[in-house]
Formats: C-alpha cells, sequence, structure tokens
C-alpha cells in the first residue's frame, strides 16, 4: 500500500457534515422504498452482519433497530454469524420473518458475503448495505440499500463510516414505521432530527482540532489505550480505537463500561489514557462512575462529552468536546468525530502514516 498522507483523515471529517445533509434524504427514501417493496412490515428480528468498521456501525445502531423500529436485533462479526447464528436461523424462525443485512462500505469483504449468501440459503431475507451497488455483496443478498459518497480517497474508514451508520439508522426509522411502531409523522420527525445534525457535526469537528492536538500528547506516551461506552457508544468506543490502530499503531481496545471497570482496571500501567465515551442516555450514569473511580485510580481519563456534561467533565483530564445533543440512538453520529481527527494527530506526533505506522 502506498504511503497515506495522515491528513487525509482531517479531509475526510471535513466533509462529514456536508455528507449527513446530503445523503439522509435520498438514502431514506431508497429505505422506504426496498421495505416497502419487500413487505418487510412482518420482519420480527434483524440480524446485523459485519467486519471491522461495518461491525462498529451496526453495534452503534442495534438499539435503534430496538426501539424504534421494535424488532429484536443483533449485530454480529461476520465469521461469528456464519459459524454460530446461520445454523439456526430456521429453527428460531416463529417470531415473525428475519432480516440479514451485510454491511461494507466496498462490498467486497468476502465473509460478509458468504454470510448473506448463507442467509438467504436458510431463508432469511437479505440487504445489503453498501457504497458498491454492483459489488460482490450486493450481487449476493436479495436487495441492496446504495449508501453512494462522492470525492472519495484512500483512507482509513471515516466517511464510509459514517454512510454505514446512517444508512442503518434510517432503515430502521422506515422498518417501524412499516411495522406500524410509529407513524409516519413521527418517522419524518425522526429523520428531521437526524438531518439537523449537521450543524452539530460541523461545529463538532471544528471545535475537535486543537482538543485533539492536545490529546495526542496524551494517547502518544502510552503503550495501550482503552475507550470504553455501553450501548451505541460502545460501538464507537470500538470504532474510535480501531482509528487508533490503523492511524497511528496505537494499540487501543474498545471496551464495554461495566466489563472495564469489572476486568481491565486492574491492570497497568495506572496512568494509562482512559476514553470514556459519555452520551446522554441509559449509561451515562454508569460512564460517570467509571470516569470517577478510574481518575481515582490514577488513569488519565479523557471524556468524549458535551462541554457543559460536568458530571462526566469534572473527572477528566482532557476533554474531546461534542458540540451537540441528540437521542441516545442517534448520538454515534457525534461522539464518532474525534476518532480520525485524533488518530491523524498522534500518528503526526509519532512520527507514523495510516496503516504502515512508519515501522516497515
Amino acid at each position: 500500500m502506498a504511503t497515506l498522507d495522515p491528513e487525509v483523515m482531517i479531509r475526510q471529517a471535513g466533509r462529514l457534515a456536508g455528507d449527513l445533509e446530503e445523503l439522509t434524504e435520498p438514502v431514506g427514501r431508497t429505505a422506504a422504498a426496498l421495505v416497502s417493496a419487500a413487505d418487510w412490515g412482518s420482519v420480527g428480528s434483524v440480524h446485523l452482519v459485519g467486519d471491522g468498521d461495518s461491525y462498529y456501525a451496526a453495534v452503534s445502531a442495534e438499539l435503534a433497530f430496538r426501539s424504534l423500529a421494535g424488532v429484536d436485533c443483533a449485530a454480529t462479526p461476520a465469521l461469528g454469524f456464519l459459524e454460530y447464528e446461520a445454523p439456526w436461523l430456521r429453527s428460531r424462525n416463529g417470531a415473525g420473518r428475519r432480516l440479514v443485512v451485510g454491511i461494507s462500505a466496498s462490498g467486497f469483504t468476502p465473509r460478509v458475503v458468504e454470510a448473506v449468501v448463507r442467509a438467504g440459503r436458510r431463508g432469511a431475507a437479505t440487504l445489503a448495505v453498501t457504497g458498491v451497488p454492483g459489488s460482490p455483496l450486493a450481487r449476493a443478498a436479495d436487495h441492496t440499500l446504495p449508501v453512494r459518497l462522492s470525492g472519495g480517497e484512500p483512507s482509513p474508514g471515516i466517511r464510509t463510516y459514517q454512510a454505514s451508520l446512517l444508512a442503518l439508522l434510517l432503515l430502521a426509522l422506515r422498518l417501524g414505521e412499516a411495522r406500524g411502531h410509529h407513524t409516519g409523522a413521527d418517522r419524518e420527525a425522526l429523520e428531521g432530527e437526524i438531518a439537523a445534525l449537521g450543524d452539530g457535526v460541523a461545529r463538532t469537528v471544528a471545535e475537535l482540532g486543537g482538543a485533539c492536538r492536545r490529546v495526542a500528547e496524551l494517547v502518544g506516551d502510552g503503550p495501550v489505550v482503552a475507550m470504553v461506552g455501553s450501548g451505541p457508544a460502545l460501538g464507537t468506543a470500538h470504532y474510535g480505537a480501531a482509528k487508533l490502530i490503523e492511524g497511528a499503531g496505537v494499540f487501543a481496545r474498545g471496551q464495554d463500561l461495566e466489563e472495564w471497570h469489572h476486568v481491565e482496571r486492574f491492570a497497568g500501567p495506572y496512568d494509562m489514557p482512559l476514553f470514556v465515551l459519555a452520551p446522554p442516555g441509559r449509561s451515562h450514569a454508569r460512564a460517570v462512575e467509571v470516569a470517577a473511580r478510574a481518575t481515582e485510580l490514577g488513569r488519565r481519563v479523557i471524556a468524549v462529552a458535551h462541554p457543559r456534561d460536568t458530571a462526566v467533565v469534572r473527572h477528566a483530564a482532557a476533554v474531546l468536546p461534542v458540540a451537540a445533543r441528540a437521542r441516545e440512538e442517534f448520538s454515534p453520529l457525534l461522539h464518532h468525530l474525534f476518532a480520525g481527527i485524533l488518530a491523524c494527530r498522534t500518528g503526526q506526533r509519532l512520527g507514523r502514516t495510516p496503516f504502515s505506522t512508519g515501522l516497515v
């Protein structure tokens, strides 16, 4: 792979607000047409299948399918789905139709393609969420929800991650409407909430510029970094860790809030950086408790939170600001924004480039 300029991640982040504003309406409309044509009002459960960023987007979208579509939902890495879920698809088919959604920005991820093929053979409805409509994944699935981005360039996934996440959230809203879980007016209001986040995305990216430079100093001198969150924020934690690995060659780990407190809090070094993702929602109170306990243990806590969220910010050595607020289901659209910018600044501080890390 040719050496990539770390600044590509900054350029990608700078386009996220525009992508959100441009994609929400057409992708939502396409999702509506798919749900209607496929008659998915009887879908009772959804499997979201991906690898890497696609899997992390799936984890971040699980709650939206449960709460806003009213369906059982599980996000699973592709191999786990192939070997431990697909064999039992038919025998568990008593509570409505099953929909298996394969997610891959490129459409070429081998195990995801195989998962969709196997799910179709087991009688499930299948959908590809991809940026390449003619890809192997699109050809393997019954239907395709394309999410096309203009002006792409090689980079650790940043714009593609948001695009996949956005498509899943919009699919959940349209599926919820088809199932009678909410009305068309409710769905329009919810889509309006997503579209309105464009300004918050732009302001957050702008505010993260200086903050990520400062936090890169904390990250760069630690042998390991942990990022923790629960619910949708767990997907964001996994994604943030992946960007530090891909963009700066820093060993990073995404983990659930409670699991970190249960196990990893005992691990040294005791001043290791700990990123606490604290969006408003069901796990916010526990995020505050974990941040407080981690600070007591000597961890360098970095809060990914709204600057006025004093409950968590007061326990942090640094803050990566989130300049707007959103309901928990949509919060990943705001809380993932730090990842690429921080990876770029950390890589520059360490003299590393994306994927190669300057070590070869």
